[in-house]
């Protein structure tokens, strides 16, 4: 279960910095962000520490390529405003919360994610058989307990990295919530509520951990939630009292799952820089039409009379995306009686992606002539950002003893 402390309108997401973006990013991260900002507290940043573990030879190319990437979500919209953005290496406080995590990490836990062996496969060439590669589901997991963030938005393939995240919590709150005199404290918390409620409270405490009744704990929490005069660290020893643990001071995260991207390639694979298949979000008008022209199209149709089938053409896949039911049809038809052309079937996806682009060009324009508006959208953002890291810090530094009273 999830303290009354996790956050849960907060949420926390990240990306590594590999440059300009892609209509695949935009499609696959950016356009569930948009959304993100409006119903979450969001906060999103640029993981370059994360880059180190797989780019450890040539960090040079990270500091332009977050530059590039800060301007390219500018630029599609998420908003300073909204949402708390801000660069993974100036809040050093992630460093030190990974640090302390893997004091109490077990090596089995690290080797058992799925992408570990998964990427050391994949990416030979490079050496990853380092200690920061190994550690870095749990940098990630220190980059979201950070913030104590409730929901945290992932495909399918990383949902293994926030299990291993309340896993990591749970660990700690079990080794570190036992604060001295915990069981003293918690009942006196238990008499502020009044002897009705205590007694209530005493009776699901019982059911929960005698029969293991979900229900019973679920009312449970719902009673302290209704306690107005309890402060928040009553209201967590109590919640650590019920569990049968301690305080809890790491809430553990849930994954919001996010649905998968549709962006195909130019080619029809998936749109990814190592296929060079991809349209830049920053790409010149001219160059994103000469593109879209020279896809290739259903092999089938090597004369304009010769007859196609939409299924097997990465142009559909576009049509997917960027076109409505009506021009949808019109593509069916007319390719498969070979009564449109190619190019007039491409027309209507270069239109679409040229209007999706013309407003986030226009923004990135504005940033890239503004490198103080930009300098200080990240100052802001890093600031608030290592606030709230400073805080969770300071309490797990408590809890775990490391304080001079």
């Amino acid at each position: 279960m999830t303290s009354v402390s996790a956050h849960h309108s907060r949420v926390l997401s990240g990306m590594r910095p590999t440059g300009r973006l892609h209509l695949g990013h935009y499609h696959g991260v950016l356009k569930n962000w948009l959304e993100l900002q409006h119903e979450y507290e969001c906060f999103f940043f640029v993981a370059d520490w994360h880059a180190l573990t797989t780019h450890y030879e040539d960090p040079s190319i990270i500091p332009t390529s977050t530059r590039e990437m800060v301007i390219d979500w500018l630029a599609a919209g998420i908003n300073p405003g909204s949402a708390t953005l801000f660069i993974q290496s100036r809040v050093p406080e992630h460093a030190e919360l990974h640090l302390l995590l893997s004091m109490i990490t077990p090596l089995g836990w690290l080797e058992r994610v799925p992408s570990y062996k998964d990427q050391q496969e994949k990416l030979k060439e490079r050496d990853l058989a380092t200690y920061g590669f190994l550690g870095y589901p749990l940098l990630q997991s220190a980059d979201i307990l950070m913030y104590k963030a409730g929901q945290v938005p992932v495909g399918e393939d990383q949902v293994a990295h926030v299990e291993l995240t309340r896993e990591v919590a749970r660990r700690f709150n079990h080794i570190y919530g036992r604060e001295s005199g915990f069981e003293e404290k918690a009942e006196e918390a238990k008499r502020k509520m009044g002897k009705k409620n205590a007694k209530l409270f005493d009776g699901l405490r019982r059911r929960y951990q005698e029969q293991g009744d979900q229900e019973a704990l679920s009312v449970a929490h719902a009673l302290l939630e209704g306690q107005a005069n309890i402060t928040l660290a009553d209201r967590e020893r109590l919640l650590g009292y019920l569990e049968g643990g301690g305080r809890v001071i790491l809430p553990e995260p849930m994954p919001l799952l996010t649905k998968a991207s549709k962006m195909p390639g130019l080619d029809g694979q998936k749109m990814s820089k190592s296929y060079g298949n991809t349209i830049a979000l920053r790409d010149e008008p001219a160059d994103v039409e000469k593109a879209l022209r020279t896809m290739p199209t259903d092999p089938a149709r090597v004369r304009r009379t010769d007859p196609g089938d939409p299924e097997k053409c990465p142009v559909w896949q576009f049509h997917l995306v960027y076109s409505n039911d009506q021009v949808r049809d019109w593509v069916q038809q007319g390719c498969r009686s070979a009564g449109i052309g190619c190019l007039e079937c491409k027309q209507p996806v270069i239109d679409g992606v040229l209007a999706e682009l013309m407003p986030m060009q226009q923004r990135a324009r504005e940033y890239a002539a503004q490198p103080e508006l930009l300098r200080n959208v990240i100052n802001d953002g890093c600031e608030r950002a290592r606030d709230v890291a400073h805080e969770t810090l300071e309490e797990v530094r408590h809890a775990m003893s490391l304080v001079m009273n």
